[in-house]
This record gives structure tokens, sequence and C-alpha cells, in this order.
């Protein structure tokens, strides 16, 4: 597709095979090449697995491709050799770069490549996905400090989260722009029923499963959502909970959980990483998904997920998530399991409700498409390339 937009814009993040930020940056880069040139800088190893909480960092093949007419990819840096972080930061052709920031890990390498843009007197935009990190870590806070010195604006996706880089880093509100975070657009081949793939997870006809998706981490809600699960098996025999993700924390607590609200027999866990290619199945095998955070501040690449597959959600009142759901009677306090197991009933003892929901879901997908993220963001490019022109 011909670009519309002159100036180049220079993206830092991950991309597939990576894992990282990959889905997010896919998504957005795509539809941004849509409409200007785009090179997208990546990286050739990303950081030592060792520092990585949930174990491994394999790269993840299954993703598709990401190729465009407008967009050059390069992945050049590595966590090791400082030179390539040089090189791309001095050498890298673009009228603006935008860091999408959200690891710890990785504020050396952004540190640089920002601080050559800035000597060459280019703008820097940075997408904070994450303000403050979801498990406490002061060090975050003062490197992130030390990284957004190089910022002449940034993106957040919730009011929170604007409020958070007002407070915590006495930035003006008209330097920070909220946007939200788009659909994630994993998808299945198509070759499989819905039938079939529900039979791959032990569910019977007649049975409602219900998804918890993504990195088991403390802040994810397990626990509670065990508890209301029990609450509505007592009730909704016919109902299997799927817990899919990559560990963050041991399994223990939550095992032991299980077996003293005797679900043991009802809970299909699948605790390890789940390729993009497999992604599809657990939503399309979901009747309703579940987000009981405990706590959250930005949106939620598994509620971006969700959405895009058309399907019921329930959430907590906590950061972005009730941005997810059009009724607010599908917003529950974070930590209450009384709460979430009644709302999760009065869906399941109603198919038409299940309906609705899943027509808000794709409701809120198209508001929050990609496109309109786009033009919102370009709006912010072409401010910065006009007031700082080369």
């Amino acid at each position: 597709m011909k670009s519309e937009k002159s100036d180049v814009i220079v993206l830092l993040g991950t991309l597939p095979p990576l894992r990282g930020l990959s889905s997010y940056c896919r998504e957005f880069t795509l539809a941004l090449a849509d409409t200007r040139p785009v090179e997208f800088v990546s990286f050739n190893k990303l950081y030592p697995v060792s520092l990585y909480p949930g174990g491994g960092l394999k790269e993840d093949a299954s993703f598709p491709m990401t190729e465009h007419g407008n967009l050059t990819v390069r992945r050049r840096l590595c966590w090791y050799n400082p030179l390539t972080w040089l090189m791309e930061g001095l050498l890298t052709h673009g009228d603006l770069l935008h860091a999408q920031w959200w690891s710890l890990p990785l504020a050396p390498i952004y540190a640089v490549l920002c601080q050559c843009f800035r000597l060459r007197k280019k703008p820097v935009v940075f997408t904070v996905h994450n303000v403050f990190p979801h498990e406490a870590s002061r060090i975050y806070k003062t490197v992130s400090a030390a990284l957004f010195h190089f910022g002449d604006h940034f993106i957040v996706h919730t009011r929170q989260n604007q409020q958070q880089l007002m407070d915590q880093y006495g930035f003006r509100a008209e330097k920070i722009s909220i946007i939200d975070h788009g659909p994630l657009g994993f998808r299945s081949s198509g070759a499989e029923s819905r039938d079939s793939i529900r039979q791959q997870f032990g569910l019977f006809p007649g049975e409602k499963a219900l998804l918890l998706f993504g990195a088991v981490r403390p802040y994810k809600g397990i626990d509670t959502a065990l508890e209301a699960f029990a609450r509505v098996h007592a009730e909704f025999p016919e109902c299997k909970l799927l817990i899919a993700g990559k560990l963050w924390e041991p399994w223990d607590r939550y095992q032991d959980q299980i077996q003293r609200l005797n679900i043991r027999d009802h809970v299909i866990t699948h605790l390890d990483y789940v390729p993009a290619a497999a992604v599809a199945g657990y939503f399309t095998a979901a009747d309703l998904v579940l987000l009981p955070y405990h706590h959250f501040d930005s949106q939620s690449g598994v509620g971006a997920t969700a959405i895009n597959f058309g399907k019921p959600l329930i959430v907590t009142r906590t950061g972005g998530l009730p941005d997810f759901v059009l009724d607010p009677q599908w917003v529950v306090p974070p930590g209450d399991a009384a709460a979430l197991g009644e709302a999760i009933l009065n869906c399941l003892s109603d198919d038409r409700q299940l309906e609705n929901m899943a027509r808000d879901s794709a409701v809120i997908a198209k508001r929050l498409s990609w496109p309109e993220i786009v033009e919102k963001t370009n709006m912010i490019y072409d401010r910065l390339c006009r007031d700082n022109p080369n």
C-alpha cells in the first residue's frame, strides 16, 4: 500500500519470532505501515534467560510473518553487544523514534538508542505499557525515570496510567496521550470445528468452559477465580475451568486450593507458554473469559485477544479492564470471590445473556480498531516532526 505520509517512523520493540511484546508490536506496526514508511528495530538476542521470571524465553516460530511494502525490519540488537545498540541508534534512518517500553532488562539498550536519536535532534516517543511493574520494584521506577528523560511525548492506555506518569514523574498532562490497546489478532486456520477443539480439551457437549489465560502471576487473581469457580460448580456442575499460561510463580498454592475446594476433576490446566498458533484454540473453546485481576493499571493483552474473538468477558474494577465490557454488571470488585461467582452464574444461566455479551465484545473490538489507534498516533508524530524539523 502506498504511504500517505513521508516522515519515516522508527519503532523499537520486539517482533515475532521473539515473544516479549511481539503480539502488540506486530498489529500496531502493520496498521501503521498502511499509512507511512516504517522501520522496525528489533532484537537478535533479547536478554539472558536468567533474567526472565517465567523461565525459558524460546522464540515462537508459529507467529504469522510481519511483512508489508512500507516496512523494513532489522533484527540486529543484541543484549550483550553495545556496538549493535550504537549502530542502530546512530545509523538508523528515520525522522522519529517510537519506543515500546515494558521490560526492565532492556533499559540500557533503550537508553542508548533514545540518546542517539536525541543527539541527532530527532524526537522520541514512548508507549509506556507498564508505568509501574505488576510486582513491586523500586528499581523499575528509578530506571524508568532516567529513561523517560529522553522522551518528547508519552502514550499510555488508560487515564490511570496518565495520572501515574504525572504524579510519579512530574509530566504535564499535555505531554501524555491516552490511546487504547487494540485487539490482538490471533486466528486459527479454520480447519477444525469448535466441537473438535473442545473435545481436545476434554470438554463434553453441553459443558460451559471458563477461561483464565496468560502468564500465571500473583496479581492475576487465580486464587479468587478458583474460589468463585467452586461456588459456581456447586450450582452449575456442567462447567469446567480452563487455565493456560506460563508459570511465573510456584503452582503449589493453587494446587492445594484446588484440592481443598474439591474441584480437581473440573479444572483443566496447561501451565506453559501457549504458542501463537495455539492461542485461537483456547478462545474458540471458551464460553466465557475471566480477568479477575487483584490489581492492574493498564489494558490487558488477554482482554484485547478475547474481544477480537468476540468472547463474553467478566473483569474486575481495576486499571483499564472495565474498558473491555459495555455492561457494568460484568465488572466486579477485585478479590471478591462471591461477586465473581454470582456474575458467572448469571451468565451461565442464560445463553441469550452470553450472546449479548459476545455482541458487546464485537462492538468494543470495532471501537478499539487499529486504524483509529494509528490515526491518533500519527497526529502525535506529525506534530513532533513539524516542531522538530531536521
